[in-house]
């Protein structure tokens, strides 16, 4: 590991606490502009999110109904209902998600792919960085206001589902985690940097509880007037 993202995983609460867990579950909250766009509206109310910190696997819950919730892995994504029955399923799901034009619609399949891995992803990191597989090199720092945040590139292993392969993150003089740069090639490849604030320890590990993506333009800066999407998050629990 670079000397970076040692400092980084022990800002964040350390991998050896962090191994002590293998599930999180959370309250989240989302919006943003980009599920209109999808054509999958999303209202305000709260889900509950839940994902395994050894492997790839996420559910949100309620889904479309009352009695629906999302099954992800990266090679299989499902809708069932609380009993186990199968409501809905597609395999290899970012075959039918990927390669499309940014306004191309989803099905609830797509979207329950990108709220999978996705949310996956951000519980997860930074301690999936250290994961075997993951190519991960500093990158320039990034100057921010007044602030300077160093930076980590990470080239994703195949068998990882996520936004794009090559992904970067930026850390404040803290080690905490600041920005997120990626492209979303579940929808048309966009651009993308997610701002990650208002941390709070659970279990002596740091997390975040405001997330917010917008497009971004060539010169790496956000497009402010476009969120895409925002994420709330409260009610933690590891274990």
């Amino acid at each position: 590991m670079t000397p970076l993202l040692n400092e980084v995983l022990d800002a964040h609460g350390g991998l050896t606490q962090w191994k002590r867990f293998t599930k999180i579950s959370a309250t989240i909250r989302s919006g943003g502009d980009m599920w209109e766009m999808k054509g999958v509206p999303q209202d305000p109310s709260p889900r509950q999110m839940s994902a395994s910190l050894d492997k790839e696997w996420s559910s949100v819950f309620p889904y479309g109904a009352p009695d629906k919730l999302t099954d992800f892995t990266p090679n299989r994504v499902a809708i069932v209902t609380v009993d186990g029955t199968l409501v809905a399923e597609r395999f290899d799901p970012a075959e039918h998600a990927e390669g499309k034009d940014i306004n191309a619609p989803w099905d609830a399949l797509d979207r329950a792919y990108f709220n999978g891995y996705a949310l996956w992803t951000y519980l997860n990191v930074p301690f999936l960085l250290s994961w075997p597989g993951f190519d991960v090199v500093e990158i320039p720092s990034w100057q921010e206001d007044d602030e300077e945040w160093r930076g980590l590139r990470a080239t994703f292993p195949p068998n990882i589902a996520s936004h794009s392969k090559e992904q970067d993150f930026y850390f404040g003089a803290d080690g905490l985690l600041r920005r997120h740069d990626y492209h979303v090639n579940a929808s048309g490849g966009f651009a993308a940097t997610q701002y990650v604030s208002n941390f709070i320890e659970v279990e002596g590990i740091k997390l975040s509880t405001t997330r917010r993506a917008y497009m971004r333009a060539g010169n790496l800066k956000p497009l402010t007037d476009r969120l895409m999407v925002s994420i709330d998050l409260s009610d933690f629990v590891l274990w």
